[in-house]
């Protein structure tokens, strides 16, 4: 069989009940599409999900950033390329860049995926499975542009803005809340005026620990920071996502966030 591009192109459509109120894509289902053609990138080249299911192993997603210039707007078509700019034994970075039918490009992802083994929840190693067969597929000349993620600082200013229950439709079929039901939770800690008058720029955001159908999830948000940029202004914010199992338990960080924004253009 002949080795397939190290570049995957994969088609989607922002379908318009995944619209918000101005008729753009939401960021969750976007996260859902890049974390989709990572998924459809890794099985057709023999190291994906439909292979590792049978050798008790998973993929786990570690960090994600997402950085756009504009979302795709209702009914538009649209690529997701995806690749892995490198692997090591129990990391691979993994970017992605979003583009119209045109070749406009909206914008640009990098992730870090961790392997673990389904049954011990144990990090597991990546370079010896198909004898490490990932490693065909490096591609570390296509430009990301976006800047890599890095630790998100938080203070002793943080403030408790909403504690949430978890339920069956946070959770995925790896039997842990869903990576990109946190992303939807913690965009709601801003209301829908404040999404008028702001558009999300970049999104940052580190996986700590699993949490679990069941658990309470709490959110603890920065005041504002303020950057300004050379042609506009933007608000940066950074959020902590917690868990609580019981009310006798002391809470356990599970992630932590950066959150990007600027002006809304219309």
């Amino acid at each position: 069989m002949d080795k397939l591009p190290k570049i995957g192109r994969y088609p989607f459509t922002a379908e318009p009940f995944h619209c918000d109120f101005s008729g753009k894509l939401f960021m969750g289902h976007l996260g859902n599409h890049l974390l989709n053609a990572a998924d459809f990138h890794s099985n057709d080249r023999g190291y994906g999900m439909n292979y590792l299911n049978t050798v008790r192993k998973t993929w786990v997603l570690s960090r994600l950033a997402i950085e756009m210039e504009e979302m795709p707007k209702a009914y538009d078509k649209f690529f997701v390329e995806t690749w892995v700019e490198g692997a090591m034994r129990y990391f691979t970075s993994r970017n992605y860049k979003v583009v119209g039918e045109d070749e406009h490009v909206y914008g640009h992802g990098r992730s870090i995926w961790a392997m673990i083994d389904t049954e011990t929840r144990q990090p597991t190693d990546i370079l010896a499975v198909r004898d490490g067969l990932i490693t065909e597929y490096i591609e570390k000349d296509y430009l990301c542009p976006i800047e890599k993620s890095s630790r998100v600082r938080m203070d002793d200013k943080v403030v408790l803005v909403r504690s949430i229950d978890t339920f069956y439709n946070d959770v995925d079929m790896n039997g842990h809340i869903n990576s990109v039901k946190y992303i939807e939770h913690l965009l709601d800690l801003w209301d829908l005026e404040w999404y008028r008058r702001h558009a999300l720029r970049r999104l940052d955001i580190a996986y700590v620990a699993e949490s679990h159908q069941g658990n309470q999830l709490n959110f603890y948000r920065t005041p504002q920071c303020e950057a300004v940029g050379e042609e506009t202004e933007t608000l940066e914010y950074c959020v902590k996502i917690t868990k609580t199992v019981s009310p006798e338990l002391e809470e356990i960080e599970v992630c932590r966030c950066k959150v990007v924004f600027g002006e809304s253009v219309r």
